[in-house]
């Protein structure tokens, strides 16, 4: 990438953070009252895993976060995001909390604002207790309730020094991979229930919104996290415009229509009105859901190029989710996804900065007035120590430098962004992908347990500390 000629420089209240999540870290799946979560049996599901791979131990930072606290503060970052394990705080999903579970969240949170760090709390990502699933999962209204209740235990014990909140991460996820083609927990395949889950979702969102703010601060800001998708159509033709409508419907308009704007796309409505008759909408969830934010968080990985099929797709999807042959997009299975051009990742995801960029400035307009914030951006590399142990990142420095001038350029364009979570902190469980995705600014030696900050976390360190993007060279 060409070195910069004018410094990139963020305005002085921007926030440099780094982002995680509990089942990909945390471990300790059998401790202090903690029960499975649909991860901890999707994992243990022969078959369903790289390597069989699980989160029973992760990266130890149920043990370990002490040292990783100090490991940010080293690092000059300004924001800690994490989630928080329901399971680990109502085991059941429903009735009185685990202390010994709240504990843990406490001594981190206390932990992090010791060392200047300000913590943002998830509420839910993609962990659902198994007895909830048992029960019937997101497809279930009953599952919102529960979510409600549960934001209201964990608001109650962190609101007093949390300020930050998200309800949920990547929903989209949740009922699509979950509940639509399986390569994600609960691994159930049924498009029907994948649409109730996303709606459940939504509700939970809206009653989860209201019971935290029943409990905290007025002071304190709550969003949701959604991986909405940047859409882009092969050509101009009619029938793939009408392609990315639809999958932007499923991938966008699903979750921000009724949160943003207090109502579902009629044509989302159109395209899936042979799976499902919408019914368990009922009256008064709509206004439920479309609860006031105070912020919202875009992830952004890659774009999604689209276009109508001549015929319905067969196989695996090529759609960057993951090989199943079922689909994520109910109602859409004569649509086509192509891969768009240019230099990949591990994951085998396009880099184009470009949509980021393009991501913002819809919401810009979608939600005017709203500040935002990117809550997850990075890449996955085989990062790998030299002979000194130091790892060498310089495709991550390259990414990260072309999307943090991408969110310049939006604010430079009008866009209110107030902060980036790197995704992600150190190297993790990546989900289906086991260990073998290397998303970390920081190496984690999995054998030992040893953290190692790559290159790019020094970067990025430069960048949090003084609010500007350092040149990027070829010899970085």
């Amino acid at each position: 990438m060409p070195e910069s000629v004018t410094p990139v420089t963020f305005p002085p209240a921007f926030l440099w953070g780094a982002a995680t999540s509990a089942y990909q870290i945390e471990g300790a799946v059998r401790e202090d009252g903690r029960t499975p979560s649909i991860w901890d049996t999707f994992s243990h599901t022969p078959g369903k895993t790289a390597g069989g791979e699980h989160g029973d131990i992760a990266v130890d930072h149920y043990h370990r976060y002490r040292d990783d606290v100090a490991l940010m503060a080293g690092l000059g970052l300004g924001a800690y995001r994490f989630s928080v394990s329901w399971s680990r705080v109502q085991p059941t999903g429903r009735g009185p909390a685990v202390q010994r579970g709240l504990d843990f969240y406490r001594r981190l949170v206390d932990e992090l604002l010791a060392h200047g760090i300000k913590p943002a709390v998830t509420l839910y990502h993609w962990d659902l207790p198994q007895e909830l699933e048992d029960a019937g999962g997101w497809p279930e209204r009953e599952t919102a309730l529960r979510f409600a209740e549960y934001a209201q235990i964990v608001g109650e014990a962190l609101g007093d020094r949390v300020e930050q909140w998200i309800t949920l991460n990547e929903p989209w996820c949740s009922a699509f991979l979950g509940y639509g083609s399986g390569v994600h927990a609960p691994g159930r395949t049924d498009p029907a229930a994948a649409l109730r889950a996303a709606h459940h979702l939504n509700l939970a969102h809206g009653l989860g919104t209201s019971a935290l703010r029943s409990v905290m601060p007025s002071r304190n800001s709550v969003a949701v996290s959604l991986n909405s998708s940047v859409v882009r159509p092969v050509s101009q033709g009619p029938a793939d415009l009408d392609a990315a409508q639809r999958i932007d419907d499923l991938a966008n308009g699903v979750f921000h229509g009724p949160m943003l704007h207090g109502a579902y796309p009629q044509t989302l409505f159109t395209a899936t009105r042979s799976i499902t008759d919408w019914s368990y909408v009922q009256d008064g969830d709509l206004a439920a859901i479309h609860q006031p934010l105070d912020a919202l968080g875009l992830n952004y990985y890659t774009p999604t190029l689209v276009s109508a099929a001549a015929a319905p797709a067969d196989g695996p999807r090529a759609d960057g989710h993951g090989a199943s042959s079922h689909s994520p997009w109910p109602g859409a299975d004569d649509v086509a996804f192509h891969q768009t051009p240019g230099e990949r990742t591990e994951m085998g995801w396009t880099i184009d900065p470009t949509g980021l960029h393009d991501l913002i400035m819809r919401y810009t307009r979608e939600a005017p007035g709203l500040p935002l914030y990117v809550t997850e951006n990075g890449a996955a590399y085989d990062d790998k120590p030299d002979p000194d142990g130091r790892v060498h990142d310089p495709e991550r420095i390259a990414y990260l430098n072309g999307h943090l001038s991408a969110v310049h350029r939006a604010i430079t364009d009008g866009a209110d962004v107030r902060g980036y979570y790197l995704w992600s902190l150190m190297d993790n469980f990546e989900w289906a992908y086991g260990y073998g995705k290397r998303f970390g600014a920081v190496y984690v030696d999995y054998a030992t347990q040893i953290r190692t900050p790559k290159s790019s976390a020094h970067w990025y360190s430069q960048a949090a500390r003084t609010g500007t993007l350092a040149p990027v060279t070829p010899a970085e």
